[in-house]
């Protein structure tokens, strides 16, 4: 479990990210002048003719997308492949770009990540392919969350406005009513333990992006720019709000000490001993596919307020589909991120689980009215995390 040591080195990382995000901003259009790309009726010509592309990607709705494309487009073969999730996936990236072989055609980087490899000109410039037209197409927080330096590097997949999860079955055992602040969730955390003290309200060993996604909704600043200049201040009210809160819940030994998308996670989640979880919207798929022994003990909430009556959330991950510059089949590369993104595999995904990065998909009343069976009938779209995903 975290400490408030574990904490500062957990925020060093992501303030690596901030910085390779400013030094990139101040490189100009240094990395987006790959001439890599190709025009729309090279694109059709290319899925006409055929061929293969690997894709590096852990979202379980791709799977559909690969089926519906391949027989959309019957002389292409997709082969996907999960190479490991986020950090684990990037070192095979990395690793595979620096060795000069075995580089996909496509692969899944998540908003946060997408800047390293920008800033390493490992990843395709998509104004070459004309993809800069799509701008009014995606909701302006993932939209801006491919464009760095100049250039685009990455068409978004999902959103992640945060939400509360919580298993319904457990609560109803132990009497516990869905917390609607911080502070009610504390208690929830302690009520939990003591009645079944194999039982924990949530999990934490660390997550540096969780953190700073609760310092956000907190009101916190900790990592400003200014051009090039970067300042850190972990002592700012919404960071200290957050740690206060946390430690406590370390403290009491309430937060099971295990890492999230571990094994162990997904066992916790299944049987009840993680009971919570405050993540990202794009999370029903997720659960759907790797916990579908708890369908219909889940269910989502509003995440819980640090003022009550409040109505603050935050956003937690997101991904991309980016070109690496190494690959081998950029045309047919981009006619699979098209169709997964902006069309008919966006809807597959959505209707699999993926939370929507698109204008339309976000505001239409097929997904806000959406019942979901994981989640017992709920209809877990009518939320405020759809509006907060259009303004973001």
């Amino acid at each position: 479990m975290i400490n408030r040591r574990t904490f500062l080195r957990g925020t060093a990382a992501v303030t690596t990210a901030v910085a390779a995000s400013a030094a990139l901003a101040a490189c100009g259009d240094d990395t987006t002048d790959d001439p890599a790309g190709a025009s729309a009726a090279d694109v059709d010509a290319a899925l006409a003719a055929g061929g293969t592309i690997v894709v590096w990607a852990w979202e379980p709705t791709l799977q559909q997308v690969v089926t519906a494309f391949q027989a959309r487009y019957p002389k292409v073969t997709v082969n996907l492949v999960n190479a490991g999730t986020s950090n684990d996936q990037y070192q095979a990236l990395q690793n595979a770009i620096s060795a000069g072989s075995g580089v996909p055609d496509l692969a899944q980087i998540e908003y946060f990540a997408l800047p390293q490899f920008a800033l390493g000109e490992s990843l395709t410039d998509l104004t070459a392919f004309g993809a800069d037209a799509l701008d009014a197409t995606f909701t302006p927080g993932p939209w801006a969350s491919v464009r760095t330096g100049g250039g685009l590097f990455g068409l978004p997949m999902d959103s992640g406005p945060m939400a509360l999860f919580y298993n319904k079955r457990v609560f109803d055992k132990h009497g516990i009513t869905v917390p609607a602040t911080w502070d009610e969730y504390l208690a929830a955390a302690a009520k939990l333990h003591a009645a079944d003290p194999t039982a924990y309200i949530t999990n934490d060993i660390g997550d540096a992006g969780f953190t700073t996604s609760m310092i956000w909704q907190a009101g916190g600043t900790p990592f400003t720019v200014d051009g090039t200049t970067v300042t850190i201040d972990l002592a700012d009210a919404g960071s200290t709000r957050f740690v206060a809160l946390w430690q406590q819940l370390i403290s009491q030994e309430l937060l099971a000490p295990v890492g999230s998308w571990s094994d162990g996670w997904y066992k916790g989640l299944a049987d009840g001993s993680i009971a919570t979880l405050v993540i990202g919207a794009w999370m029903p798929a997720n659960l759907e596919s790797g916990v579908a022994a708890a369908s219909g003990d889940w269910r989502v909430a509003p995440m819980p307020q640090w003022t009550a009556g409040g109505s603050a959330t935050s956003e937690n991950g997101g991904s991309s589909l980016a070109i690496p510059k190494a690959g081998t089949n950029n045309a047919l590369a981009y006619g699979f991120m098209t169709f997964a993104t902006v069309g008919e595999g966006a809807q597959i995904r959505v209707d699999n689980g993926a939370f929507p990065a698109t204008n339309d998909q976000l505001t239409s009343d097929a997904f806000i009215g959406r019942q979901l069976e994981y989640f017992g009938g709920q209809k877990v779209n009518e939320s405020p995390c759809a509006e907060h995903a259009a303004m973001a």
